[in-house]
């Protein structure tokens, strides 16, 4: 098998790409990134070690398709993935990015009838729409009920059926307009696809910042004695999000690539759910227990630009339709994040620090 991944130097890429070569040796793996997220250099040689081919590049450029050989696979990875990029008044490269690349994407794929694997994101759904769904505020987060005004949307989180409607931030609506285009590939030509919207992913080699990475950024300012701020909903910490290993998420994809058929043409959410769940105030503690450091939290009650209370994934479509769940905890991210900030604290410190 022939596998291309866009965004292939990313956290998400190269993780995938790394796992796939090493439980497929014969699979030839193509990752093509270009290189501008701080940190992504250093998969360059993880890559290249296992044999992976690594190509410097721009999926914004058609050009940069062509030097590329004949897959028969194709995981989209690439994005510009911050909530707040574009919201300064400069747009483009997340819209060319996020959506003309995806376009570049697609042509590629339908050049060589390859199927299309598309990571999208949570971020689909309407800030706004979210805001008002009823939760529960217990001593340390905020949890869904289930009695909410919309469909779609339960104790177990947020399913499919969430309606649509709404603004979502620029980058969530680039990833909502290439799902659209996704759909028409699919049904007009042919095309065999399928699209996961992902929740919070985290894991080793995260290259975590403020606006993209919280849980690997939690963790490193604990791990380096750092200060940290709850922000927004009174300043308490209790904003949850569920998080979802990418070892979990690896499983998922390399089911999809051995069984595409199964869920062609299918939007499925996939995320940690309500069991891989945390709330701001509960990651500290975790993080207090296992880096044994306790470090200043500021509180800041104003609530930031187009941030949400709480999100949860409800995992019911793709548990029922590929019988994979997510699998790793909490705890067990957290501990695994901070091995390899111990295994890696010389080439990681100046990225994270």
């Amino acid at each position: 098998m022939k596998i291309l991944i866009t965004g292939g130097a990313g956290f998400v890429g190269s993780s995938l790409a790394i796992a796939l070569k090493t439980n497929y040796p014969t699979y030839e793996i193509f990752c093509l990134d270009n290189l501008k997220r701080k940190g992504s250099e250093l998969n360059v040689s993880r890559l290249m070690q296992l044999g992976i081919n690594f190509v410097h590049g721009d999926i914004r450029n058609k050009e940069d398709f062509d030097s590329l050989p004949k897959v028969d696979k194709i995981i989209e990875a690439s994005a510009e993935p911050s909530v707040l990029a574009g919201l300064d008044g400069t747009p483009d490269y997340l819209i060319n990015t996020n959506l003309f690349g995806t376009v570049n994407c697609l042509n590629y794929a339908l050049k060589h009838r390859a199927d299309f694997i598309f990571l999208s994101t949570s971020r689909v759904y309407p800030i706004k729409t979210i805001e008002t769904l009823n939760f529960v505020e217990t001593d340390t987060r905020f949890a869904l009920t289930d009695e909410q005004p919309v469909t779609g949307v339960s104790s177990k989180g947020i399913s499919e059926a969430f309606p649509l409607d709404g603004a979502r931030s620029l980058y969530g609506t680039t990833k909502l307009a290439s799902e659209l285009l996704i759909q028409e590939y699919n049904e007009f030509y042919g095309l065999r696809t399928v699209v996961n919207r992902c929740g919070v992913i985290t894991g080793p080699w995260q290259m975590g910042k403020v606006d993209q990475g919280v849980m690997v950024l939690w963790i490193a300012k604990h791990y380096w004695e750092q200060q940290l701020g709850y922000f927004g909903y009174g300043g308490t910490g209790k904003q949850t999000r569920d998080m979802l290993h990418i070892a979990d998420l690896y499983r998922l994809i390399d089911w999809q690539l051995h069984n595409l058929d199964q869920v062609n043409g299918e939007i499925l959410n996939a995320g940690g759910g309500v069991e891989s769940s945390t709330s701001l105030q509960e990651l500290t503690k975790i993080c207090q227990e296992v880096t044994g450091k306790t470090i200043p939290i500021k509180q800041v009650p104003e609530t930031r630009t187009a941030d949400i209370r709480l999100y949860i994934t409800d995992n019911s479509k793709v548990t029922r339709l590929t019988g994979w769940s997510p699998q790793i905890g909490v705890r067990q991210i957290v501990e695994d994040i901070t091995l390899w900030l111990d295994q890696n604290n010389a080439a990681l410190a100046p990225i994270l620090k």
